[in-house]
């Protein structure tokens, strides 16, 4: 990979290769020398930054999604990189294989990281991944008197724990409903898998076997936290779910639900890595939605950080017009979706303080909402209310880490 078509470029020391807050079309294998990698905002509980060396790789996120750089790449030794472009990537897979592979499994364990630090932050607890824990899912939706999810869950709680602390009480349970103890066998020899709406794909906390595309049809994640069922996201045609259990060989770490009848495509451990090297567009598109999926993490961290609540609606509403990838002119409008309600619920912020929230929000001449729709006047203006308030929170939270 030294030559051809991917380009060699050469930094020297205190360099800086990518800067936080700018686009680039292109990521950056390290050949030689030495790179700090600083996140715009540190993820709790990890260091501040981190130093790669070579065959590490960097930028990979901004480049696949087309968003923002969340990080800044400073060089601590003449640097030599070889350059990817977003279009070079099915070409990159091709010529070497196994660094998909490592990208794959590198964005999966940050997910599953930043999954953890927002679950932290945002219910103040964190759930082991344990299949014992099943149970407790399975007696939730039990309660709710969702019996298809409970029958699954009580179901899977059998097929991985037969002997396990609440076997006999699940078998009893099961029974009283009138449902088998094992969930039906998967027919299907090929990679085709159809739910109906409601039925239970996988529960959080089972081990996980397959990941899933979706061809047809919604699936809702789900996570049970604190006696509460958080909808994390509703994912459509295209989308991929399920992967971090399967590239990590952990539990699940949320649960999947039909939206209506879905049809997806499974693909097993076995045939994974022989699809995504003998199908790089696989590949390339899994690591593309990986790389929006990292981005909109870490932008959901980074918003729980902000001590202001309307800094963080700020930050929000731009993450959302981001997250478009709509142009950010001066005077330019947009128009949202959603109103100052489902802004605040989107954020979590205390529905009993929402009048307070919305006459301070309203009291910025630059939003106005109308028939139940928030409209910014203009998006540069909006840009740099956000960034104050982020790099506000990020000061905050080096000021934090500089006294421990």
């Amino acid at each position: 990979m030294s030559g051809g078509i991917f380009q060699i470029v050469n930094f020297q020391t205190q360099a800086f290769v990518i800067v936080e807050g700018k686009a680039a079309p292109c990521f950056y294998i390290i050949r030689q020398g030495k790179i700090r990698l600083s996140p715009e905002v540190p993820i709790p509980g990890e260091e501040p930054y981190h130093i790669l060396g070579p065959g590490d790789f960097f930028g990979v996120v901004s480049c696949m999604s087309g968003q923002p750089h969340v990080e800044t790449a400073q060089c601590l030794a003449p640097t030599s990189l070889i350059t990817v472009g977003r279009d070079q990537f099915g070409i990159l897979i091709q010529k070497n294989a196994p660094i998909a592979m490592k990208i794959i499994r590198y964005f999966s364990q940050r997910l599953r990281t930043i999954d953890h630090a927002i679950t932290k932050l945002n219910f103040h607890s964190t759930a082991d991944e344990n299949p014992e824990m099943i149970f407790d899912i399975a007696e939730f939706y039990y309660k709710k008197n969702d019996m298809n999810q409970a029958i699954y869950a009580y179901q899977k709680y059998l097929q991985y724990l037969p002997q396990g602390a609440k076997a006999t009480q699940v078998r009893a349970r099961l029974q009283s409903l009138g449902a088998p103890l094992q969930p039906p066998p998967v027919t299907s020899q090929n990679l085709a898998r159809n739910f109906a709406d409601g039925q239970m794909i996988m529960v959080e906390h089972e081990p996980g076997t397959e990941l899933y595309i979706i061809q047809k049809g919604r699936v809702k994640i789900t996570k049970v936290v604190n006696n509460n069922e958080v909808l994390l996201a509703v994912l459509g045609p295209g989308d991929i779910f399920g992967e971090m259990a399967l590239l990590e060989n952990k539990p699940r770490s949320a649960s999947a639900v039909a939206f209506g009848p879905v049809s997806t495509l499974a693909i097993n451990k076995q045939n994974f890595e022989v699809m995504v090297q003998t199908q790089p567009q696989l590949a390339v598109k899994l690591i593309t939605i990986l790389s929006e999926r990292v981005w909109m993490a870490y932008r959901q961290l980074s918003n729980l950080l902000i001590g202001d609540p309307i800094g963080r609606c700020y930050d929000m509403l731009l993450t959302l017009v981001q997250k478009k990838r709509i142009p950010i002119q001066s005077k330019q409008p947009h128009t949202f979706d959603i109103g100052a309600q489902e802004l605040f619920k989107m954020l979590g912020l205390p529905l009993e303080k929402s009048d307070q929230y919305i006459m301070q929000l309203l009291s910025d001449k630059n939003i106005r909402q109308d028939q139940g729709k928030l409209t910014v006047m203009d998006l540069a203006e909006l840009e740099k209310q956000a960034q104050f308030h982020r790099k506000r929170a990020a000061m905050e939270k080096k000021r934090e880490t500089a006294k421990l």
